[in-house]
């Protein structure tokens, strides 16, 4: 039997049955086409797998190398690349091998880019408040016009609140929320189609007006998601680490602690990640410093679970996830989608 003492650290791992969980309650709340789950979050076709299993047969996508090896996985039944590119031939490559890849567009220069690619159908992407991608909503109508005279059919439209993803307050959340999708309906109006396409994780819940949710943090969650108190999943991933220096308390100065978790092996966008059972300090390339609530009982060659506050960056910083059942060790996933 492996056990997580045999793994070389840093490691990723993921907790079986919190992450089952987790795919159960959003499968239940989001059932088949209205949850297209981002695979950005994980980056991996094992565990997009998972999800289709789940009943999720469509799926997004931000890179072209994510579109790639989701079709090379055979999981292309419909592929959205949720980002503008203006080179869409390696796209083309995939829609020819028989797979469904929707492009997302925000000018006439993209648009063009995926009529030229062999891209075949696009969705207008709308700035709903995130200063990002997106056109105004008053010029989706013109956009969409120009696609489709460009022989591209135009599914609808989306939009990403990424900006009220993690607000506190669950009502302002929701109140954000509409404001953002009053937007995207004024846009799709203009536009047409069947698809609806926005919110997240942090908005899953209170975002009715979407007819599909781009939510993908939710299978494994972070810190950052688990710090709003309303989300109904669990921590699943974790980067384990070896306890490498310890230094007493001394002269008035708490003991400290290190492991071998830094800045090489987390995202950090969001924030220190979090060592339960004490306060980290701060992290380095190769190390996170911690002050433990009981110094006593921290040893050097403890494995420790270190919680990162942003799964995505994490998660592509490595080149697989081992499924834990506790300290069993039961799979490894490829984190095959890694890179460009």
């Amino acid at each position: 039997m492996t056990t997580t003492r045999d793994l070389q650290t840093p490691a990723l791992l993921i907790e079986r049955a919190a992450m089952q969980r987790n795919l159960a309650t959003m499968s239940a709340a989001l059932p088949g086409p209205r949850l297209r789950p981002h695979v950005k979050a994980h980056k991996c076709t094992a565990l997009a797998r998972l999800q289709s299993e789940s009943g999720h047969a469509s799926f997004t996508c931000a890179t072209i190398r994510e579109v790639e090896g989701m079709a090379a996985a055979g999981l292309g039944a419909d592929l959205l690349l949720a980002n503008e590119v203006l080179d869409a031939r390696r796209l083309g490559r995939v829609v020819e091998s028989g797979a469904r890849v929707t492009a997302a567009i925000d000018s006439e220069a993209t648009a063009r880019a995926a009529a030229d690619g062999g891209v075949r159908e696009v969705v207008v992407d709308v700035n709903v408040g995130l200063p990002r991608c997106g056109c105004s909503p008053g010029d989706a109508g013109r956009l969409a016009d120009l696609a489709r005279s460009l022989g591209l059919e135009v599914r609808g439209v989306m939009g990403y609140e990424g900006h009220v993803m993690l607000v506190p307050d669950v009502e302002d959340r929701r109140k954000q929320t509409e404001e953002c999708m009053t937007r995207l309906l004024a846009a799709h109006a203009d536009v047409g189609g069947e698809v609806v396409s926005a919110a997240g994780t942090g908005t899953y819940a209170v975002n009715s007006w979407a007819n599909e949710v781009q939510a993908g943090s939710y299978v494994l969650m972070d810190t950052a998601y688990g710090a709003l108190g309303d989300l109904p999943f669990e921590q699943a991933l974790f980067v384990l680490g070896t306890v490498i220096s310890r230094t007493p308390p001394a002269d008035g100065i708490p003991g400290w602690a290190v492991a071998d978790v830094g800045l090489k092996s987390l995202g950090m966008d969001h924030g220190n990640p979090t060592v339960p059972g004490g306060v980290v300090w701060f992290c380095a390339d190769e190390h996170v410093v911690w002050q433990p609530d009981d110094f006593d009982s921290v040893r050097l060659g403890d494995r420790v679970r270190v919680l990162p506050a942003h799964i995505d960056p994490t998660i592509a910083l490595h080149e697989r996830m081992w499924v834990v059942d506790g300290d069993e060790v039961v799979d490894e996933l490829p984190v095959d989608l890694r890179g460009w």
